[in-house]
């Protein structure tokens, strides 16, 4: 019986990852999103790689409440649209987490069709840092995937930092 299970599990997995692409496929060629590539966004991981992983999991948990997925999807990949590290000196002072979302929208609309829902997840995606919640139900899933996966992308990076410190300071006492 498990491995019937395990066996269904396989496979409504797979056909989700399908849909999953068959929803951004037209995006992930783009040259624009293709760039976000070259920025890191929360430590040791790519701006790109965050917005897929929030897309993904925003996708799964739409379609599990019979929700839009498709917007879902295409706006998680698109809430990051912008080209500057917020890190660098330039943009201190500027309050990237009220300007970056009306960025990335501009963005989105110059490499594709938004319809309503993806611009207000868009452009709500930073709520509980802004005042202003999403307007849908589909936006409230891709802003808590949004810190959800922030938040897990920061734990991973300290990790990983703190093996590489470990490593290091073994080679140090070893020497």
């Amino acid at each position: 019986m498990l491995f019937g299970l395990t066996e269904k599990w396989r496979r409504y997995k797979s056909e989700i990852v399908d849909e999953f692409y068959m929803n951004i496929d037209d995006l992930l060629v783009n040259e624009k999103v293709i760039k976000l590539d070259d920025f890191t966004h929360h430590y040791c991981f790519t701006r790109l790689k965050h917005s897929l992983d929030v897309a993904y999991y925003s996708f799964f948990i739409a379609k599990l409440f019979n929700l839009d997925s498709r917007s879902v999807a295409r706006a998680g990949l698109l809430h990051d649209l912008f080209f500057y590290d917020w890190r660098d000196e330039e943009y201190e002072g500027k309050n990237h987490a009220f300007e970056h979302p009306r960025i990335a929208l501009e963005n989105a609309r110059e490499i594709c069709d938004i319809n309503k829902v993806e611009e207000n997840i868009i452009l709500r995606h930073m709520w509980l840092v802004t005042i202003i919640p999403p307007k849908y139900k589909e936006g409230y899933i891709v802003t808590f995937v949004d810190k959800y996966c922030a938040a897990r992308e920061l734990l991973m990076s300290l990790y990983s930092r703190s093996k590489l410190r470990a490593v290091y300071e073994k080679a140090v006492i070893d020497v």
